[in-house]
C-alpha cells in the first residue's frame, strides 16, 4: 500500500528536494506540499495524507502549531517534524503538541524513506539517542514534575508504569517483553492501555510524559 505524503517547509529547494527522494521510492508518492504551517493545516484536512513532513520555523503558522492543530482535527495524518538542529527546543515543544517523531533535515534518503515508513506504521520514531538526549535536556528545565502529568501517573496499575518507563528508555516493545519476561503480545496490549489512560497519541508522546511525571530521573 502506497504511503501517502505531504512536505511543509518555507524553502522551494527543500521541498522539491524531498519530493525527488520520496517519490522514488516504490512504496511513497508525495501528494502536497505547503510552504507555511496554515497552509499545511487547510491541506491536510483536504488531501489527509497518511504522514506530514513537518517543518518548524516558518511564516504565517509555524510548525508548532501547525501540528497541534493537526493533531486536534484528529485527521489520522501523522506529523514528522523536520529540523536542522538534533538539540532544539522547539523539536521538544513539536513532540509535546504530538508530533510522531523527528529527522535532521541533513538525513539520507534511506533515513528520510524509513522514517515515513515507521511513522505510517503507527510507531514513533524515537531514535533511541538523539530524542532520548532531547527530551531529558528540557525536561530539566522544570524543577517540579507538572502537576497533571504527576496525577495522572495514579491512574496506571503498576506493571503498566512500568512498561512506560521501559518506552521513555527507547525499549521496542519487544526489548520490553524481553526485559519482563513476558510475551510480546502482552506489552502491545499494556502499551494500548497506557495510552488510552493518559489520553496519548503514541510512544512519543508517552516518552515525554514519563520525564515530565519524573518516572525517569533526567540525566
Amino acid at each position: 500500500m502506497t504511503i501517502r505524503v505531504m512536505i511543509v517547509d518555507d524553502q522551494m529547494m527543500v521541498r522539491e528536494g524531498f519530493s525527488v527522494l520520496l517519490n522514488a521510492m516504490p512504496d511513497i508518492e508525495v501528494v502536497g506540499e505547503a510552504v507555511n504551517g496554515r497552509e499545511a493545516v487547510v491541506k491536510v484536512a483536504e488531501l489527509r495524507p497518511d504522514v506530514v513532513l513537518m517543518d518548524i520555523r516558518m511564516p504565517e503558522l509555524n510548525g508548532i502549531e501547525a501540528t497541534r492543530e493537526i493533531v486536534a482535527a484528529d485527521s489520522g495524518s501523522k506529523v514528522l517534524v523536520l529540523t536542522t538542529f538534533d538539540l532544539d527546543e522547539y523539536v521538544y515543544q513539536a513532540l509535546r503538541a504530538g508530533a510522531s517523531g523527528f529527522l535532521l533535515k541533513d538525513a539520507s534518503a534511506r533515513q528520510l524513506a524509513d522514517g515515513v515508513r515507521v511513522v505510517a506504521a503507527g510507531e514513533a520514531l524515537l531514535a533511541p539517542t538523539v530524542t532520548r538526549r532531547l527530551i531529558t535536556e528540557f525536561s530539566k528545565l522544570s524543577t517540579v514534575p507538572r502537576v497533571a502529568s504527576a496525577a495522572r501517573v495514579g491512574e496506571l496499575t503498576e506493571r503498566e508504569t512500568e512498561v512506560l518507563v521501559l518506552i521513555a528508555q527507547g525499549l521496542s516493545n519487544m526489548e520490553i517483553a524481553s526485559h519482563l519476561v513476558v510475551a510480546e503480545s502482552t506489552i502491545k496490549t499494556h502499551v494500548s492501555r497506557v495510552l488510552v489512560k493518559l489520553g496519548l497519541r503514541d510512544r512519543t508522546q508517552a516518552a515525554v510524559f514519563a520525564y515530565e511525571a519524573r518516572l525517569v530521573t533526567p540525566g
